[in-house]
């Protein structure tokens, strides 16, 4: 759990955004987006509503940063984790669960929605600039197009098949009679298949 911010004198601007973003992070994993409130976050770092407002403007620019941060951490533990897939170090599996659980378990998606339903329009800017910024750098290490191709074709694939059972796996799933973890099978099908092609690349290639 977050400390308050009163155990440190003085913060700069930046450790004062973060532990307080840290704290609304801590609370859409407890409770709910509807949690993440200027008096809720401040009430958990000893920090006045007008503090916060002084640093993120309003309940929706918390809730921006806090879009913003998961966007980044996110997808910085993703990529750690791709890059080891394609050494052949990590299961595809692993890659999945990650993904399904950052929309999940880790609030990203209820976020999301709840901004989206509150009338901000921009909320998934944050994150979706996070993937972005992960699949360039991806690419960029693609070694041929056609692999390139299919970097951005699983992401796609990953973060919907995520982000849509993050709202209506489990009805889906028993609606259809299906396992509750289909739709993870069936991302991890498809980027397992991925890895594939980038690994036959590599040996055609001579780089192993």
């Amino acid at each position: 759990m977050t400390t308050p911010m009163a155990k440190r004198a003085r913060l700069s601007p930046d450790e004062s955004r973060l532990v307080a973003v840290e704290a609304a992070r801590d609370l859409l994993i407890e409770a709910g987006p509807q949690a993440v409130t200027l008096k809720a976050v401040g009430g958990r770092i000893g920090r006045t509503h007008a503090n916060l407002l002084h640093h993120f403007g309003s309940a929706a620019g918390l809730q921006k940063a806090l879009a913003a941060h998961l966007g980044d951490t996110i997808t910085a533990k993703i990529g750690v984790a791709v890059n080891a897939a394609r050494r052949g170090e990590l299961a595809p599996r692993i890659i999945v669960d990650m993904t399904f659980d950052a929309f999940d378990r880790e609030g990203a998606g209820a976020l999301a929605s709840w901004m989206l339903a509150s009338g901000n329009e921009d909320a998934l800017d944050p994150v979706v600039e996070a993937i972005h910024r992960l699949v360039d750098k991806l690419v960029a290490s693609a070694r041929t197009p056609d692999m390139a191709a299919l970097i951005r074709d699983n992401t796609l694939m990953l973060v919907l098949l995520a982000l849509g059972d993050s709202q209506l796996g489990g009805s889906m799933a028993g609606a259809l009679s299906l396992p509750r973890e289909k739709a993870r099978e069936i991302a991890t099908r498809s980027l397992t298949f991925a890895l594939t092609q980038d690994a036959g690349t590599i040996v055609a290639k001579g780089e192993v």
